[in-house]
C-alpha cells in the first residue's frame, strides 16, 4: 500500500448531511484533503463514508482471537469495536485482558477494550478469576482500556454496594464512560441506575423499556447477534432518538460473522425507510463520539478509516481502509492471519454417565414434576416452566418426545465437584447431546442432552481438548471444535474456524435442535444475571429473586 493515494467517490458527510462527489487524498495514513467537485451525487461513482463500529461485542464469542475477528469483520466495513473482554477475564483475570490487548496489536483494526466490571459475574457460580477494583485501576493506566465494561450488577448499583461504587468511582476518576446492563429495569429504578453513571444499555428487549432508559439520558444499543436479536423490537426508535442509538452484535458466532456484521443492520434500517444520515449516525458516528475512539470520520486530518460502497440502495461494501491501508476488497480480507498463543485455565477431569443421574424423590410418583428452564430462540431471557419427567431405575430422565431434556453445568476450574443437573425445554434435540466450554459468564462446561451416556461423551470430548464445542449423536456421530485459547477461542485462521463451527452446528441441527444457533443459546443457559431461570455449577438459580431453587416442584 503506497503512503499516498487518491480516489474519487461520492463523499457522505455525516456532519453536514451532504453527499457530494469529491477526490479524497490519503497521505501517511490520514485524510490529507477532500476536494469537492459539485453539489449533487455522481451516480457513476461509488460512495465513501466512515467505517462501521460495533458498539458492544464480546470478541471471544466469535470463537476467534482479536486479530482473526478483525480479518472477518473488515470485509463488511467494520473498522472498530467496543469490546468487553469479560469472557476471558472470567477465565484468566487481568492476564486474559492483557492477552486480548497483545493479540489485537497485530491488526490495524481499532479495538477499544473495556475494564471488566463484574468478574465473577455473581457469587453463585465458580469462575476462574477475580478482577478487583484494584485490578481495574491498574487496567485504567493503559490508554487502550477505554471504558468500564457492562455493569451487570445492577442490584449492587441500586443498593450502593461498596465494591460496585468503588469501580464506578474509578471510571469517573479516570474519565472513562460506563456501560450498563440492566435487562427489564424500568421507571424509577432505571432513573437511579442512570444517575449512578451508567451511560448505555444493550439489553432492552422492548421499546417501552428502551424509552424509559432514553428518557433518563442513556444510550440504547440495538443488538442483533447470533442468539439475542432485538433489532425488530427497537429499530423504530431510531428516527426520533438518533442521537442516542447505536448498533451492536454483543455475541456473534464465526459462521454469522462470515456473512455480515453491522452492515446488515444498516441495510435493514434503510429498507424500513429510515433516513440515511440517522442510520449512519447510529452505525458510525455515535460510538466514536461516545467512547472517544481514535477512529476517523472522513474529515480532513482524520485517520484514514473509511469504506467504499457501491450505492446507497444496496449498500454493499467494496473496500475498507484502516489507517490508509486497504484491508478488504470485494468480499476478500487482505489482512494476513496472525500468530496466536493459547493461554488456558482448565482442570476438569473425565466424567461418567452416572455423574449426571438425578435421583427421584422417595415416592411412587411417575412422572415427577420438576421446575424446567424454558429457552427461546433469539433471546437470552428464559422462563421457569413446570414439566413432568419419567422415572427409570429410580432416576429422573429426559422426556425427549415432549422436549424436556437434561441440562448440566460441570465445574472446569476444580476437580471433584459434582455436576449440577436440571431440565430444559426449547432445544428440540431428538437424540445425542451438545457440550460447550463457552458458558457465560464463568465459562464452566455446559451440556444438554437426551441421555446421560451422550451427555458424558460430549462433556468428555470438551475436557480432553481442554475446551471446545462438541456434538454427539446416538449412532457414533461426533464432532469437536477445539477452543484452546482459554476454552473460548480457536488459535486457527478465521475462515477455517467458521467452516468447522458450521459443521458442528449442522450436526446439532441433524440431532433435532430447532434453534438457529444452538451452541450460542446453550452458552447463555448459565448466565445468571439474565432472568429468569438459569443453571450454574452450584445449582438451579432464580435470576429474579437471586437465589437457588430446587429442581423438584
Amino acid at each position: 500500500m503506497p503512503t499516498e493515494f487518491s480516489l474519487r467517490a461520492n463523499v457522505i458527510d455525516l456532519f453536514a448531511s451532504t453527499i457530494r462527489p469529491a477526490t479524497i487524498r490519503v497521505a501517511e495514513g490520514r485524510i490529507a484533503a477532500i476536494t469537492y467537485e459539485g453539489d449533487a451525487p455522481d451516480t457513476a461513482l461509488p460512495y465513501a463514508l466512515p467505517g462501521f463500529v460495533d458498539a458492544h461485542v464480546h470478541v471471544e464469542s466469535s470463537l476467534l482471537v482479536p486479530a482473526e475477528f478483525a480479518r472477518l469483520a473488515v470485509v463488511h466495513g467494520t473498522v472498530a469495536t467496543v469490546s468487553d473482554p469479560h469472557e476471558i477475564g472470567n477465565v484468566l483475570g487481568v492476564a486474559g485482558v492483557e492477552f486480548m490487548l497483545d493479540n489485537a496489536r497485530q491488526s490495524p483494526f481499532h479495538f477499544c477494550f473495556g475494564a471488566p466490571s463484574c468478574v465473577p459475574a455473581t457469587v453463585f457460580e465458580t469462575a476462574g478469576a477475580v478482577i478487583s477494583a484494584e485490578d481495574i485501576e491498574q487496567l485504567f493506566q493503559n490508554p487502550k482500556i477505554g471504558y468500564l465494561a457492562e455493569m451487570m450488577n445492577w442490584p449492587g448499583v441500586l443498593h450502593n454496594d461498596p465494591d460496585v461504587l468503588r469501580k464506578i468511582a474509578l471510571a469517573r476518576q479516570y474519565n472513562r464512560p460506563i456501560d450498563g446492563h440492566a435487562p427489564g429495569l424500568r421507571g424509577d429504578d432505571a432513573r437511579r441506575y442512570a444517575a449512578a453513571g451508567m451511560s448505555t444499555d444493550h439489553e432492552c428487549f422492548t421499546a417501552e423499556e428502551a424509552l424509559d432508559k432514553l428518557a433518563v439520558g442513556m444510550h440504547i444499543l440495538i443488538r442483533e447477534g447470533s442468539a439475542a436479536r432485538n433489532f425488530e423490537a427497537l429499530v423504530d426508535l431510531l428516527p426520533e432518538h438518533a442521537s442516542h442509538i447505536m448498533f451492536c452484535s454483543d455475541d456473534k458466532h464465526p459462521d454469522s460473522l462470515v456473512l455480515s456484521h453491522i452492515d446488515a443492520l444498516v441495510r435493514r434500517a434503510l429498507e424500513r425507510g429510515i433516513d440515511l444520515f440517522k442510520v449512519l449516525r447510529a452505525a458510525c458516528l455515535n460510538p466514536v463520539q461516545h467512547y472517544r475512539l481514535d477512529v476517523g470520520l472522513l474529515r480532513e486530518g482524520d485517520p484514514a478509516d473509511f469504506i467504499v460502497v457501491n450505492n446507497i440502495q444496496d449498500f454493499r461494501v467494496q473496500q475498507t481502509y484502516l489507517r490508509g491501508e486497504l484491508v478488504a476488497e470485494n468480499g476478500q480480507a487482505l489482512l494476513p492471519p496472525g500468530r496466536n498463543e493459547a493461554p488456558n485455565n482448565f482442570h476438569a477431569q473425565p466424567v461418567k454417565a452416572a455423574d449426571f443421574r438425578l435421583a427421584a424423590p422417595d415416592t411412587s410418583a411417575n412422572p415427577v414434576s420438576v421446575r424446567a428452564i424454558r429457552c427461546y430462540d433469539g433471546q437470552l431471557i428464559t422462563e421457569a416452566e413446570p414439566a413432568a419427567v419419567p422415572v427409570q431405575n429410580g432416576n429422573l430422565v429426559a422426556d425427549v418426545p415432549n422436549d424436556v431434556l437434561k441440562l448440566t453445568v460441570v465445574n472446569r476450574y476444580e476437580t471433584g465437584a459434582a455436576p449440577a443437573v436440571a431440565f430444559i425445554r426449547g432445544f428440540g434435540l431428538q437424540r445425542g447431546a451438545l457440550a460447550s466450554s463457552v458458558g457465560h459468564d464463568s465459562h464452566n462446561i455446559t451440556a444438554v442432552g437426551c441421555d446421560d451416556e451422550a451427555i458424558a461423551r460430549a462433556v468428555n470430548l470438551v475436557i480432553e481438548a481442554k475446551g471446545g464445542l462438541a456434538a454427539v449423536g446416538a449412532n457414533g456421530e461426533e464432532i469437536l471444535l477445539p477452543l484452546p485459547v482459554a476454552g473460548l477461542m480457536s488459535d486457527g485462521e478465521g475462515y477455517a474456524v467458521a467452516e468447522a463451527y458450521t459443521a458442528v452446528d449442522q450436526l446439532a441441527k441433524q440431532l433435532g435442535s430447532t434453534l438457529a444457533a444452538p451452541f450460542m443459546t446453550l452458552s447463555f443457559m448459565a448466565l445468571l444475571v439474565i432472568p429468569s431461570l438459569k443453571l450454574s455449577d452450584k445449582g438451579l438459580f432464580d435470576g429474579e429473586k437471586f437465589e437457588f431453587v430446587p429442581v423438584l416442584l
